[in-house]
């Protein structure tokens, strides 16, 4: 078929990977960060689209893209990027989540009658990082650029827009869509009066379109696809299906898992995403994955997560007992937002310090098991588990995952599979308009190259130190799920 390119914006760089069509193997790969500075030197929460398109044009020099036929583009999910009734930026795009919308997501709770009132009209309840919670905060906060809100695009929904040449027509993904906080994954329709509830009047929103539908082609005539969210490209990159669940070991953790029907949970535990193929996507998020990690290695006073997991090798399964709670900012799941940490089965033989480093690495790894489990616990089949992460790659993690997950561990080797997702839905939209490609069964790349781990003996060993686990977070938080 060809040659076309993936382009992944994140909060801070831009990544493009220019893959042959066929087989998806990365031909050429650019990379350059946003232009973008926060007076504190941390993530800002406002940026100037601008900045991605500047970065986007460096990433692409020296005639990356030459001979490209189609582009997908993945965005970081959650930034909403505000248009006046001509398409100019009203004020700044909102990107990531801040305690400045923790308010504005109460009172969004509230004014549409509580949590399961939410997971019933969208299938999430509102959190700070969300689209609609951001939506609340700007109504409330600066009700004149409120009021000039006449449209309303995700980060990936304006690339592809200013790709395209700034059509009228404007589109978006289901996976996009999804995560707005306005859109139902299980009747695949907006809720126009959401947008009403938290902006305070209505907005145009971008039409939603198939997973292998093109967005357009650009003025050059290049074939741009739909896009769609890092989470979903990402998904799509690794190249994962019915039966396969992701773990993402970030500061905070998540599970997801393919899955054929949306989840709606009253809890609001699972967020039912849709994905880049059709399918859906529900996610269970852990507040405490690798800051549980952080905190044990600071006050054991180690330099860093090698040296705790060399540490943790030392001890045996179970910690001699020791086991942690590892609730240190308050847990989502299960919802305990204002609890801490517990460290639990202190003996005078267990107090050593690689029992201690042992249990930090146990206790994250069985609360993202409890997030597995709340999957497991509607229906969702999980036959092998996909670990991404920096913190995958540490022989504690990898020692104890497969049997405290009680299955197959998969480790992909660190790539851009964002933007290797991206490139693949370019791929299935050119295939699809030559007439080469089904719209319902997306091109067959090769699976991400990657460490393959067991269970095997050690899986009553793991589900034993599971249970202590559970029976500890049972007695010190009873029902907790």
């Amino acid at each position: 078929m060809g040659i076309v390119a993936g382009l992944d914006s994140s909060p801070d760089f831009t990544r493009i990977v220019v893959c042959d069509s066929d087989t998806g193997a990365v031909l050429r790969q650019g990379y350059a960060p946003h232009p973008v500075e926060s007076p504190d030197g941390g993530r800002p929460s406002d940026v100037d689209p601008q900045a991605w398109l500047l970065s986007l044009g460096e990433a692409a020099g020296g005639g990356l893209l030459e001979g490209v036929q189609a582009i997908g583009v993945s965005a970081q999910q959650n930034a909403v990027v505000p248009l006046d009734a001509q398409g100019n930026t009203v004020r700044p795009a909102m990107v990531g989540g801040d305690k400045r919308t923790q308010v504005a997501a109460a009172d969004l709770i509230d004014a549409l009658g509580g949590r399961e009132a939410w997971a019933q009209a969208v299938g999430c309840v509102p959190q700070a990082a969300q689209p609609v919670t951001k939506l609340r905060w700007l109504a409330r906060t600066e009700p004149e650029h409120a009021q000039r809100t006449a449209v309303l695009l995700q980060a990936h929904d304006w690339l592809v827009w200013q790709l395209l040449g700034r059509p009228i027509r404007r589109t978006t993904d289901r996976g996009g869509a999804s995560s707005t906080g306005y859109w139902s994954a299980a009747t695949g329709a907006y809720r126009p009066d959401l947008v009403e509830l938290a902006l305070g009047h209505q907005a145009m929103l971008p039409e939603v379109i198939g997973p292998a539908d093109a967005a357009g082609r650009t003025p050059e005539g290049l074939l741009i696809s739909v896009g769609t969210g890092e989470t979903m490209a990402a998904a799509f990159g690794l190249g994962i299906g019915l039966g396969d669940a992701v773990v993402s070991l970030g500061a905070s953790g998540s599970v997801m898992a393919v899955h054929p029907e949306a989840l709606v949970d009253g809890s609001g535990m699972i967020t039912a995403l849709a994905d880049a193929t059709g399918m859906h996507l529900p996610v269970v998020t852990t507040l405490n994955a690798v800051r549980t990690l952080r905190g044990a290695a600071e006050l054991l006073g180690l330099p860093d997560l090698e040296s705790l997991s060399e540490l943790a090798m030392k001890s045996t399964p179970g910690a001699h007992g020791l086991v942690l709670l590892p609730y240190l900012e308050g847990e989502r799941t299960p919802n305990l937002p204002h609890t801490a940490g517990t460290l639990a089965g202190l003996r005078r033989e267990s107090m050593k310090a690689e029992h201690l480093a042992r249990a930090a690495f146990e206790g994250m790894l069985c609360g993202l098991a409890d997030a597995l489990d709340v999957l497991r616990a509607r229906g969702v089949e999980v036959r092998r588990v996909f670990l991404l992460g920096p913190a995958a790659e540490l022989p504690a993690v990898q020692a104890a995952a497969p049997s405290l997950f009680g299955t197959q561990v998969v480790v992909p080797q660190p790539a851009d599979y964002a933007a290797i997702g991206a490139a693949r839905q370019a791929a299935w939209a050119l295939g699809t308009s030559q007439g080469s490609l089904d719209a319902r069964t997306p091109p067959a790349w090769q699976g991400a190259v990657a460490q393959v781990l067991e269970p095997g003996e050690e899986l009553a060993v793991g589900q034993a130190v599971r249970q202590q686990f559970v029976a500890v977070r049972e007695q010190t938080h009873p029902g907790a799920f």
